[in-house]
């Protein structure tokens, strides 16, 4: 057997460092990498828990007015083709004082959007939806569009001269969170070609027009949740999951004796913003 020969040992040693440099990146990569990962996601997690102890923002309370309507299709407004639809105006007030008593860049608004939109109801009747509704409408019926897209932009006021040119019609919100959150559920077509009977020559617009239209309300009761996202204005993300479970009955004839009102004080864990980012 012949022995190899090496001629070139300098060639050789550099070959040798560099598959061992190589070898150590690879060890890096595939150890100390994933090592680090694992701590940085650890101290981010500690980082989030120890935000989220005093929340900064909070829902303090729920307002919800829910009404019915009926709309004239027919010729000459004669009452012999009706679309019965029922609606619900929310008003969600948060609370960011009570850890930070003075209005600064950690308890202001720069960014607010609603998104994961999700309702159920008792029935497969009507077409249902949420939208942004103008405080100035609020408790009174007022025709809503379908959003064009899956998810809710606020325009964010921050001063007085913001104040006086703003378009209140479209989604609005003070960066200092002193209105509240203004939407409306809206469930359309509920009946359609709906004529009152020869018996009766008026139609009520209001909610004794589900019971005069025979609508059971467990059809049209719903579940309605979505997300509220906030961005302050250090950049930091806040979300809260609204949960409502919304019944039109009541022992005084809820909505059939015209209109539902609540007014929910709310607290707890699930109402607190949680904050999904750190500076």
């Amino acid at each position: 057997m012949k022995k190899i020969k090496v001629k070139n040992h300098k060639l050789v040693l550099t070959i040798l460092i560099l598959i061992l440099c190589i070898l150590s990146v690879l060890y890096y990569d595939l150890i100390f990498r994933e090592t680090f990962a694992r701590d940085l996601f650890t101290n981010q997690v500690v980082e989030l828990a120890e935000a989220n102890k005093n929340p900064i923002f909070k829902i303090q309370k729920i307002i919800l007015y829910s009404g019915a309507n009926a709309i004239d299709n027919s010729e000459n407004e004669s009452l012999q083709d009706l679309s019965i639809l029922q609606y619900t105006d929310i008003a969600i007030y948060l609370d960011n004082t009570s850890t930070i008593y003075d209005m600064t860049n950690e308890n202001t608004i720069k960014e607010l959007y609603i998104d994961n939109i999700d309702i159920k109801t008792g029935s497969d009747k009507g077409h249902q939806y949420i939208n942004y509704k103008n405080a100035l409408d609020f408790a009174k019926y007022k025709d809503i569009e379908e959003p064009e897209s899956a998810q809710i932009e606020y325009n964010i006021v921050t001063n007085n001269d913001e104040n006086d040119s703003t378009d209140y019609s479209k989604p609005t919100f003070y960066s200092d969170c002193s209105n509240p959150i203004t939407l409306e559920y809206m469930n359309k077509d509920i009946v359609t070609n709906y004529a009152p009977s020869d018996s009766s020559n008026t139609i009520s617009f209001n909610g004794k027009v589900l019971q005069e239209a025979g609508i059971n309300l467990e059809d049209v009761n719903y579940t309605l949740s979505f997300n509220i996202n906030l961005v302050n204005n250090l950049n930091e993300h806040f979300v809260c999951t609204v949960r409502l479970n919304v019944d039109l009955s009541g022992d005084d004839g809820g909505i059939y004796k015209g209109y539902k009102y609540e007014n929910n004080s709310v607290s707890g864990y699930e109402y607190n913003f949680i904050q999904t980012s750190v500076k």
